[in-house]
């Protein structure tokens, strides 16, 4: 069974449903066929926080929605990645601002339910390899996203 790690900093308690963003992560997870022996982290957090990890990790000094920190090797990296000791493969982290998806539910005419989903599908595709740099990987990454929403949300 996969470890789903959840830490919803204590002012965004009321706006994340802890029990929904599990269900979304083993959805998301269950459909690219990722193995149940796995581990994922997420983090609901502040706009200053994401801020800071965004200028801190990729050099850029602005705010986002969701950022993604993966840990198994990515498509360019060798083949033969070997799983730890603990039989699980870390995945990594995902770190969303809550401030934001706030923002986005309402500029998108939403629930801050169904926006987290999608900050949390985005991150958990840009986990496995999927991106968003050049526009067929956008495209690509965008259909991901709206067919798992779909399925998360709707059955």
């Amino acid at each position: 069974m996969e470890e789903i790690s959840i830490h919803i900093e204590q002012e965004f308690d009321d706006c994340v449903d802890r029990g929904q963003v599990i269900r979304v992560v083993r959805d998301v997870l269950k459909a690219e066929d990722v193995s149940p022996q796995c581990e994922v982290s997420l983090l609901f957090t502040t706009s200053e926080t994401i801020r800071n990890l965004n200028r801190d990790y990729r050099g850029v000094d602005s705010l986002t929605d969701v950022i993604a920190f993966h840990m198994l090797p990515q498509q360019e990296a060798s083949p033969s990645f070997i799983l730890p000791p603990d039989g699980l493969a870390h995945l990594g982290e995902v770190i969303i601002s809550c401030p934001q998806a706030m923002e986005q539910a309402r500029e998108q005419g939403h629930s801050i339910g169904t926006e987290l989903a999608l900050l949390v599908i985005h991150g958990i595709l840009h986990l496995l390899g999927y991106d968003h740099e050049q526009p067929e990987e956008e495209r690509r990454m965008r259909l991901r996203e709206a067919d798992l929403l779909g399925k998360c949300l709707h059955g």
